[in-house]
């Protein structure tokens, strides 16, 4: 009866009556993998699968139609990911995840930053935490539909570091989609700059 009030259908491949179904999770479910990007961050680029089918509906669910549920099943595979990095040393506990930013307007539209939700759920899993170290400036434009140059120049000293406690920790800087590697290349530096240590960049998805 529920059902018939408010359906329920995944977020990633539309199913009826579950939010998220096993054929979904297991998308999410690979080991992360080296990605080569356009524009190299100068650290170590891990994703957990293409920007398409399941995986690319369900980011697409979370954040431009309301979903906010699924950043409970993108956090925990997201957390897989750390898990995953950590086992093989390529960081060192303790570890800070840092959400690569977003422009206010976008988070504002979205009711929050689906990134920053993601990296709260995955850091319940122990030695690890988030902390939204980095914000996006005035000026910034929806990247999408941008040339690597003109994504390079829109993000290029627009990102900067948050006033507030300093994690003494290694960085990984984690986000839902790598496309051109721009953004996590701009915020990389912007964090080495700063003085923070970044191990690692990983991401949901890529395309």
């Amino acid at each position: 009866m529920l059902d018939l009030v408010l359906p329920l259908a995944c977020g990633g491949c539309g199913a009826p009556s579950t939010r998220w179904c096993e054929a979904c999770a297991d998308a999410f479910s690979a080991e992360p993998v080296v990605v080569t990007t356009r524009v190299d961050p100068g650290v170590p680029v891990l994703s957990l699968g293409r920007y398409a089918g399941p995986r690319r509906q369900a980011i697409v669910t979370m954040k431009d139609r309301g979903r906010h549920d699924l950043t409970l099943p993108l956090g925990a595979a997201l957390a897989r990911g750390v898990g995953q990095l950590l086992r093989w040393h390529l960081v060192e506990p303790p570890v800070t995840l840092v959400p690569a930013p977003t422009r206010w307007t976008s988070a504002r539209g979205r009711g929050g930053d689906p990134v920053t939700a993601v990296a709260a759920v995955a850091a319940q899993i122990p030695g690890v935490h988030a902390v939204p170290l980095l914000r996006m400036k005035m000026g910034a434009r929806d990247s999408v539909g941008l040339s690597i140059s003109a994504r390079q120049r829109n993000v290029t000293g627009r990102i900067a570091v948050r006033r507030g406690p300093r994690p003494d920790t290694e960085l990984v800087l984690v986000d839902d989609v790598l496309t051109t590697g721009a953004t996590a290349a701009e915020s990389v530096r912007v964090l080495r700059t700063a003085g923070f240590r970044v191990a690692a960049v990983l991401t949901l998805t890529y395309s």
